[in-house]
């Protein structure tokens, strides 16, 4: 089974991306093309799920970009790690469920590599992590997923927050939760992360291969 893995240094417009999976996806359709991992940044974007809510653009002046994903609003830009995949479920079992455990255990494992813990939540789609502050817990969100499946091919993926403007969050209402904030892995723990793509790319193929 061919995975092409495709990185890229310079951050990417997230339309040409999109447009990148799209073909890909119609290509594995066609038996033409091989399913794809790619690991990116992107340049500073607001996009939206197809479940979001226009009140939850706070600033109405950002540019946001609809697209066919699962989800809400969400920022991207540079200073975050996106990990897109085109995946055929085809090959394995055409469930999306299992898919998405699949994606949440990839990043929780690779974070504890890192000496961070962090978690699921059914309700609140995401990677977690808690944090104590001034006697309180707090529970922050570190990675957001969003998938699309088509002819039961599974695309878009997830973002990682490793060193990005957490300030850009303010403009909205972060995948529509409200009573929860956003962090990043600078700010959980202050360390090098520059293996960290390596790492989720090894977990992930070991994950769809069960």
């Amino acid at each position: 089974m061919m995975i092409e893995i495709k990185k890229s240094i310079k951050p990417i417009k997230y339309e040409k991306a999109i447009s990148f999976l799209e073909k890909r996806l119609d290509e594995i359709h066609k038996k033409k093309g091989n399913e794809l991992i790619w690991i990116l940044e992107h340049q500073e974007v607001y996009t939206a799920g197809t479940s979001y809510k226009y009140d939850e653009i706070l600033d109405k002046s950002i540019k946001l970009i609809k697209t066919n994903r699962g989800g809400k609003i969400t920022y991207h830009g540079p200073g975050q790690l996106v990990f897109y995949f085109v995946i055929d479920l085809n090959k394995r079992e055409k469930n999306i469920r299992k898919l998405i455990i699949s994606l949440e255990n990839t990043i929780i494992d690779t974070l504890k590599e890192f000496k961070i813990n962090t978690f699921a939540d059914r309700k609140n789609i995401g990677i977690w992590h808690k944090r104590k502050f001034k006697n309180k817990t707090k529970v922050e969100k570190v990675a957001a997923i969003g998938i699309k499946v088509k002819r039961w091919i599974a695309y878009h993926g997830f973002a990682i927050n490793i060193s990005n403007n957490l300030d850009a969050y303010t403009k909205i209402i972060p995948c529509g939760i409200k009573d929860k904030e956003i962090t990043s892995l600078i700010n959980i723990k202050k360390q090098k992360y520059n293996f960290i793509s390596n790492i989720l790319i090894k977990n992930f193929l070991k994950e769809i291969k069960n």
